[in-house]
């Protein structure tokens, strides 16, 4: 049986981008994707209009806090996610780096966070079509 393979989501502050694709791909791949998100530099908490703008969808991210991004968590994950971390993402060798270009949520309310949450939710999709397809 092949190992299940996991997806770490990573930016900045942990408190928005990462968290809101760490949600969707928890939500839509259910046990198939083991999922981790971080920050290079996390925040006191996950944002709240990105949290307002899942539960319009019926995620629930409240519960979530954001976490420092560990060499560890890097090396044990198939695919790392880049979201504007920039240079402070370590690299390991055998592992897939993808760098998706998003904009950053801090600072804008619900009506600018939705476009951002429904560009994650497209890439998400896809992610699980290539990592766990279904027959």
């Amino acid at each position: 049986m092949a190992t299940t393979p996991s997806v770490l989501f990573v930016c900045v502050h942990n408190a928005g981008r990462s968290q809101m694709a760490a949600g969707f791909l928890t939500h839509l791949a259910g046990n198939a994707i083991e999922v981790r998100s971080a920050g290079s530099a996390p925040a006191d908490a996950v944002n709240a209009a990105a949290v307002a703008a899942m539960a319009e969808l019926g995620i629930d991210i409240s519960a979530q806090s954001p976490k420092i991004l560990t060499p560890d968590a890097v090396e044990s994950s198939t695919v790392v996610i880049t979201m504007g971390c920039g240079d402070s993402c370590p690299v390991f060798p055998g592992v897939s780096y993808r760098d998706w270009q998003l904009a950053d949520p801090a600072g804008r309310g619900v009506e600018q966070v939705r476009p951002i949450r429904d560009e994650i939710r497209s890439r998400v999709e896809a992610l699980i079509a290539e990592l766990a397809p279904t027959d």
